[in-house]
């Protein structure tokens, strides 16, 4: 589920929508949390579906540690891929706010951690990265652990709109981690090595 104060809007031609802040955001926000509503297909069910339908899930899924093709069910699906995102997945089923999220501005992801099967060119964003690579997340989960420990400590800290979605057991882990008495888990926990 996308955090609640958010909406879909129209970006650009080149774009297409987004998911934008309608209120202020701050770092360590809980910005995504997978629920019930979500629905995950396995390889063998994606692959016994239609050409149409494959191309939907191709489209607007991303592939979790097991493999399974994730789609949400709502705005979740529509957060774009920026390579200096303002949100970051976790190993726990969530996405924070790695940075405050003003009124307005997208939501990103970096679809690098997504486990994708193709490579495809971003938007030039002046950064040094121009392609997300199906290893992106081997190649760069130290970089995005270090982005993501300081927002992490926050998440107890701050009014959390989904924090019905998140189990007790996470939270009590992601208490103790802010705390300092667990270390964080890796994003590299996300990994699909048989892509």
């Amino acid at each position: 589920m996308i955090h609640p104060k958010t909406e879909l809007k129209f970006i650009s031609k080149e774009i297409g929508y987004g998911v934008v802040a309608t209120e202020f955001i701050p770092a360590g926000t809980i910005t995504w949390a997978l629920d019930k509503l979500d629905r995950e297909f396995s390889l063998i069910e994606f692959q016994s579906f239609e050409p149409i339908y494959q191309n939907i899930l191709d489209y607007y899924t991303f592939r979790n540690n097991n493999g399974n093709f994730v789609l949400c069910w709502d705005n979740g699906k529509y957060v774009n891929h920026s390579f200096n995102s303002n949100c970051l997945t976790t190993a726990y089923d969530f996405e924070i706010a790695i940075r405050d999220i003003h009124v307005g501005e997208q939501l990103t992801d970096d679809y690098g951690y997504l486990n994708i099967s193709t490579p495809f060119r971003g938007v030039d964003e002046g950064t040094k990265r121009k392609t997300v690579y199906p290893n992106d997340l081997l190649k760069y989960y130290k970089v995005w652990d270090s982005k993501l420990l300081k927002p992490f400590k926050k998440i107890p800290l701050l009014n959390q709109e989904l924090r019905e979605l998140i189990k007790d057991e996470v939270w009590e882990e992601i208490v103790a981690v802010q705390k300092g008495e667990k270390v964080m888990e890796s994003i590299l926990k996300n990994h699909f090595p048989d892509k």
